[in-house]
C-alpha cells in the first residue's frame, strides 16, 4: 500500500488550542451579532462553569445570544429542525456550539437548516436521504469543544439520527466548516473516566482508520501518526485522573488533529458499522461501539495482508518500537483498552442479539456505504456480519 503524495486540503477554521484559551474568545472577530448558543440537554456545562464562562465572553464581546439546550447523545433529526426554527425565530445570525461531539455535530446541521427550506433529510446523502444540494449558505459556526473525541470542532460533518427510519448518517458540506474553534482542555477536566475513554478511542480510531484508508497521503499520515502517539501515551492518564491537565491537553490534541486528518482522508467502514449499531440501539455511546468491534475489524485486514506496513507504523507509534509485523498493532490496541478499563465491553449489555449481524451489516452499507470504498481491500456484507459475530459477547 503506497502513501500518496498528492492531497487536497481546505480548512478555514481558526483554531485557538490550549489551556485557558476560552478566556480569549471575546478578543476574536465574531461572524455575527446574535448567537444561537447551543448546548446539550444535560447539566455538565452548567455544573463545570463552562456555560457561564462562555456567556461572560460573549457579553464582553458585545454579542447577544439565545440559548438552545436540547441536544442529546446521538441527536435526532427532529431536534435539529427545532433548533433551526429557534434560531430563525430569535434572529440569530451565527451559532456558538459549546459541548461534545453531539452538540458540535448538531451545530453543522442546524446551521444549514436555519437558512434552507424543507427537512434535513432532503439534503442528506445515503439511505433514505434525497441528496439535494443546499440552496443557501448556512449560519457561521463558532465551536467550543468540551470533550476530546470527534474532531467536529474543525470539520464540516456531523452525524444525525432519523428514528423513524433507523438511520444514522453523516451530513455536511464544505461551506459549513466552523470559522473559529476553541479547544481548551480546562473544559474537559470533569468528563467522567468512562466517557473520557470512549471519546479518546473515537479520536484514536479516526486516526487509525485514516492510516489504513486507501486515500491516505503524506500529510494525513504524518498528522495521524502524531495523534496516535499522543493519544496512546496520555489517554490512560486522563482516564485515571481527570484533573491531569497535561494528559487532557495531549488527548485533545490527538482529537483535533483527527478532525484535520479527516479533511484530508476518509475514514473507513469501522465508522459505518458503528453508526449502524447506534442507529438500531440508540443508547450505545459511539466510542463504546467502536471499541467493541475494533479488534475484529482490524484483524480482518491484517489476515488479508491489506496494508501490513501501515499497521507496523501504528504499532510503533503506540509504543512497540521494535514492531515488525502487523499483529503488533492488535497487541498495542488491546493493551491500551485494558489500561483504560474498556477491554470487556459487551454488546449484549446494550440489547444486541447474535441474529442482528446481517441487519447491522446491511444498515452500515445503506447509511454510509461510501466509507466502505475507503477500505484497503473489499469487505462484503457477509464479511461485515462476520466481524459483528466475532465481536459479540
Amino acid at each position: 500500500m503506497n502513501t500518496q503524495m498528492n492531497f487536497n486540503f481546505f480548512n478555514p477554521t481558526r483554531i485557538l488550542f490550549g489551556a485557558g484559551q476560552l478566556n480569549n474568545l471575546h478578543e476574536q472577530i465574531m461572524p455575527g451579532k446574535k448567537a444561537l448558543l447551543l448546548i446539550s440537554n444535560g447539566k455538565s456545562t452548567r455544573i463545570n462553569g463552562s456555560l457561564n464562562r462562555t456567556i461572560e465572553q460573549l457579553e464582553k464581546a458585545g454579542i447577544e445570544y439565545a440559548l438552545f439546550a436540547k441536544i442529546m447523545e446521538n441527536p435526532y433529526k427532529e431536534v435539529i429542525m427545532e433548533g433551526a426554527a429557534f434560531a430563525r425565530e430569535n434572529g440569530c445570525d451565527f451559532i456558538v456550539a459549546l459541548g461534545g461531539g453531539a452538540v458540535l455535530d448538531s451545530s453543522i446541521a442546524i446551521a444549514a437548516m436555519a437558512t434552507n427550506p424543507g427537512d434535513l433529510w432532503d439534503y442528506v446523502w445515503g439511505g433514505t436521504g434525497k441528496g439535494q444540494p443546499l440552496l443557501h449558505p448556512g449560519l457561521p459556526i463558532v465551536t467550543i469543544a468540551t470533550t476530546a473525541g470527534t474532531g467536529s470542532e474543525v470539520n464540516c460533518w456531523g452525524v444525525i439520527s432519523n428514528e423513524a427510519t433507523n438511520e444514522k448518517i453523516g451530513f455536511g458540506a464544505v461551506e459549513l466548516n466552523p470559522v473559529l474553534a476553541i479547544v481548551d482542555p480546562e473544559l474537559m477536566l470533569t468528563v467522567p473516566a468512562k466517557y473520557t475513554a470512549y471519546q479518546g478511542f473515537d479520536a484514536l480510531f479516526h486516526n487509525t482508520e485514516v492510516m489504513i484508508s486507501n486515500g491516505v497521503n503524506v500529510c494525513s499520515e504524518a498528522i495521524a501518526l502524531s495523534a496516535i502517539e499522543h493519544i496512546t501515551r496520555y489517554l490512560p492518564r486522563a482516564v485515571k485522573d481527570g484533573n491531569d491537565i497535561e494528559a487532557r491537553e495531549h488527548v485533545a490534541y490527538g482529537s483535533t488533529m483527527a478532525g484535520i486528518t479527516m479533511q484530508l482522508t476518509n475514514t473507513t467502514a469501522e465508522h459505518s458499522m458503528e453508526h449502524s449499531m447506534s442507529a438500531y440501539h440508540h443508547n450505545l455511546p459511539h466510542g463504546a461501539g467502536l471499541i467493541m468491534i475494533s479488534k475484529a475489524f482490524y484483524e480482518f485486514f491484517i489476515e488479508r495482508h491489506a496494508c501490513d506496513g501501515q499497521f507496523i507504523k501504528m504499532a510503533r507509534a503506540m509504543g512497540i518500537k521494535e514492531a515488525d509485523k502487523p499483529e503488533d498493532f492488535i497487541t498495542a490496541l488491546v493493551r491500551l483498552q485494558e489500561e483504560c478499563g474498556v477491554a470487556d465491553l459487551r454488546m449484549s449489555d446494550y440489547g444486541f442479539r447474535p441474529d442482528e449481524s446481517m441487519t447491522l451489516a446491511k444498515g452500515a452499507r445503506s447509511m454510509q456505504g461510501g466509507l466502505f470504498a475507503a477500505n484497503p481491500c473489499e469487505m462484503t456484507d457477509e464479511d461485515c456480519a462476520a466481524i459483528f459475530d466475532k465481536s459479540y459477547r
